[in-house]
């Protein structure tokens, strides 16, 4: 494999500007840019998360939606190109039955915790809501691949399943939410 990168700083940026895959610059606080730093986000925090013992079913879940949301990432980096599917939706979706069936059903909100492994997950499900948000406001302006916004949805989703796993997994009890009477 060739280098990709030779040099790792260019100043090209020194003005507020940034390139985009296509070769447009934009300024650095373009919607886009914006968006596709979000993606990057959740796909550092995800690394955290990895950085933990995990279940190895869970390992492997997240090492796949990181190269996923890296994709995301050159997709949003390229105007007009794509690469998630509807089957890498439909992909979570199953992740995310598969992974709730183990679970008791809720009967109450849970607060972000558990176990600092499941506070993470919770951080990251957040950033990608953020991504999702960021992602939407793009759609308004600029046409995006919608099959991007669904997987966003749902990953956060899988992400707030993942995080239940986690605090579970280290026989932690999960934190409900008390409503003041």
């Amino acid at each position: 494999m060739a280098n990709r990168l030779t040099k790792i700083y260019t100043c090209t940026g020194d003005d507020g500007s940034t390139g985009l895959g296509d070769g447009t610059r934009v300024s650095k606080d373009h919607i886009r840019v914006d968006c596709y730093g979000s993606v990057d986000e959740t796909n550092a925090l995800i690394g955290v998360v990895l950085t933990y013992s995990i279940a190895d079913n869970v390992q492997k879940c997240l090492s796949l939606i990181q190269h996923r949301l890296f994709d995301l990432g050159g997709e949003l980096c390229i105007p007009g190109h794509t690469m998630l599917t509807p089957e890498h939706v439909k992909q979570l979706e199953h992740q995310i039955d598969a992974f709730n069936e183990a679970l008791p059903p809720l009967k109450e909100f849970i607060l972000p915790g558990g176990s600092a492994a499941a506070a993470h997950c919770h951080v990251a499900r957040a950033v990608c809501r953020r991504s999702e948000r960021s992602l939407v406001t793009l759609s308004r302006k600029e046409p995006v691949n919608p099959h991007a916004l669904r997987y966003l949805n749902r990953l956060s989703d899988l992400l707030f399943v993942i995080a239940r796993i986690l605090t579970r997994s280290e026989g932690r009890d999960e934190i409900y939410w008390q409503r003041e009477q």
